[in-house]
């Protein structure tokens, strides 16, 4: 091994160690932003090192690498947060495709290939493929383009598996004879048997299962990136693939488990049907509503106070608000924290990513297995815009669709307010059992403005 070989894999090894760190980092709010920059500056130093090693003609890598900075920048500036998954989505979508066209250009320039080459490319489109049409779905979903209820159509599950027996069978001919005359012709199969499965293995889920499925495209994509790494004998590219995709994978099981699904349910679709509205729960008795000055008084009086923040929050952008009422009622003497579902939002971390944007104390977030053995002490729980995680249901009806399913157990709180704009259920199509307790306002309207009617009885009283 000459010199440049040794500097190259020692530089590749320092940027798969910052990889790993900048990961490790990523799973604390207080971390996470040092850990995105850690894992920034290792894939910086990856591409460099690559970019030296092999000689490329560099003005159409600047070429790229400016314009690819100049949409990021003006799409990460102007993107909402409540956009915010479909702009994941939309990242996966570019990784597979991605992959798919790395293993398409490289198999187009060398078709004689090994067969484990042959395998890995196979591995490495049609995984990407998958990824970029499954991703550009759930970009449609979640962008409400595409009808986010799942979409379901006869034969589905025969139709997915007939595409994945030909694409397996188009692989083992294609990695067998990759440089044959029919070769060329299989590996264009293999593509667009990929882009069809990702859409039919991703329209049939609802857009509540959307944090799982994003969650899961995402492993798919560093999954793709992994085998494109074997494809060109990358070292640092099968490293950082691998690590997405098994993070990926976790999460993937983590958000299942917070679903109460199994994995199986999301790899062979037909994953997370919507219910319509009304069914597994009615009303169940008289809602209580509540106007400012009502929720100001409960409020005045708690010794602790723990929000519940949901999709809602996202889509009237309270955050910065509910931090200025969190700091209000820590100026009264009351004691806050913000409780934390792993599937509140439309992607996993959603509702924390929103609240670091307010600066909400880090040490103020509570997950959901730490806050409910607290919840019967707890004076006031203030539900924004969170629907089926809170939703009793899941633990007392065994005909509920969402029965099972780990809920922030809200309703053991001595007084719970609920900020919505109206009755309507949530993603999964149910009727909120919550809603008619006992202990239970309902505070209608619009969250933002809600809230800021809120901080406006606390300042008026000063």
């Amino acid at each position: 091994m000459n010199v440049s070989m040794i500097g190259i894999n020692f530089a590749y090894v320092i940027s798969a160690a910052l990889f790993i760190f900048g990961l490790k980092m990523l799973s604390s709010p207080a971390t996470a932003r040092r850990g995105n920059l850690v894992s920034a500056l290792g894939m910086l130093l990856a591409i460099v090192v690559t970019l030296l090693a092999q000689g490329l003609d560099y003005k159409w890598i600047i070429l790229g690498m400016a314009v690819g900075t100049a949409i990021g920048l003006v799409a990460a500036y102007r993107v909402e947060m409540t956009a915010m998954p479909e702009m994941v989505a939309l990242f996966n979508g570019f990784g597979g495709i991605a992959s798919l066209l790395l293993a398409w250009g490289e198999y187009h320039q060398y078709p004689q290939m090994s067969t484990f080459i042959a395998i890995v490319a196979f591995l490495s489109a049609f995984i990407g493929g998958v990824t970029f049409t499954g991703s550009m779905v759930a970009y449609g979903k979640l962008a409400g383009r595409i009808n986010t209820k799942a979409i379901l159509f006869k034969g589905q599950h025969l139709i997915n598996a007939g595409i994945l027996l030909l694409a397996i069978g188009a692989a083992v001919l294609f990695s067998m004879h990759p440089a044959s005359g029919g070769g060329y012709a299989l590996f264009l199969l293999i593509i667009v048997l990929a882009l069809s499965f990702g859409v039919t293995s991703t329209i049939p889920i609802g857009g509540a299962d959307m944090p799982v499925v994003i969650s899961l495209l995402n492993s798919y994509s560093g999954l793709a990136a992994c085998a494109a790494g074997f494809v060109i004998s990358n070292n640092i590219l099968i490293v950082a693939g691998a690590l997405v995709g098994a993070s990926g994978i976790i999460l993937t099981n983590i958000m299942c488990k917070a679903m109460n699904r199994s994995l199986a349910n999301v790899l062979f679709s037909g994953f997370g049907a919507v219910t319509q509205a009304g069914e597994g729960g009615g009303e169940q008795g008289e809602i209580r509503p509540a106007t400012a000055e009502d929720v100001y008084y409960i409020l005045e009086a708690a010794d602790s106070v723990v929000f519940v923040p949901g999709y809602g929050l996202a889509v009237a952008q309270a955050q910065h608000v509910v931090r200025e009422l969190g700091d209000l009622l820590e100026a009264n003497g009351t004691e806050v924290s913000y409780a934390i579902h792993p599937v509140a939002g439309r992607m996993p971390g959603h509702m924390n990513v929103l609240l670091a944007e307010a600066n909400v104390p880090y040490d103020q977030l509570v997950e959901m297995d730490d806050i409910n053995p607290r919840m019967d002490s707890v004076d006031v729980c203030v539900v924004i815009g969170a629907n089926d995680v809170v939703n009793p249901a899941a633990l007392e009806d065994e005909s509920s669709p969402i029965y099972g399913m780990p809920i922030i157990e809200t309703f053991r709180a001595k007084t719970v307010i609920v900020l919505k704009r109206s009755m309507n259920p949530g993603f999964a199509g149910i009727q909120n059992a919550l809603f008619f307790r006992p202990n239970t306002r309902m505070f209608f309207g619009d969250a933002k403005a809600s809230i800021q009617a809120l901080i406006a009885e606390f300042k008026g009283s000063d």
